[in-house]
């Protein structure tokens, strides 16, 4: 059964990659954390991600508008407290990024099964 096409399962599987990238960029803080001058980075909430993104609509006609598809950039950089040699990371806040992230895709993840589970209920497979 493909999903394709569904808004509801195509928010989830945006929401999941997102999740995926702000991962990614979790880690480079914590693997940087001793790296003088590093300062931590983060993703624009995924609320704000979505209203950048363009609804995915197609460009019929060469006079249409084109769309502006993209997935979130990593590069909105935290200010706050530097330690002496100039490092931004603090492991506590990161660490707890990294498990608000992990508990948001195991949130998304279990909604995109039930959900799926009652579309194949509601067509009897």
């Amino acid at each position: 059964m493909s999903s394709s096409g569904i808004a509801l399962f195509d928010l989830a599987e945006r929401r999941l990659a997102y999740g995926d990238r702000r991962q990614e960029v979790l880690a480079q803080n914590i693997a940087n954390a001793s790296t003088p001058g590093w300062r931590a980075r983060d993703l624009k909430s995924f609320s704000a991600t979505l209203k950048t993104l363009s609804p995915g609509l197609a460009q019929t006609n060469p006079l249409h508008i084109a769309g502006k598809n993209g997935g979130p950039k990593a590069g909105q950089v935290l200010t706050g407290e530097m330690s002496p040699d100039g490092n931004g990371v603090k492991l506590d806040e990161e660490l707890a990024k990294v498990a608000d992230t992990e508990g948001t895709h195991a949130l998304v993840t279990g909604l995109y099964t039930k959900y799926l589970g009652l579309f194949r209920t509601a067509l009897g497979k």
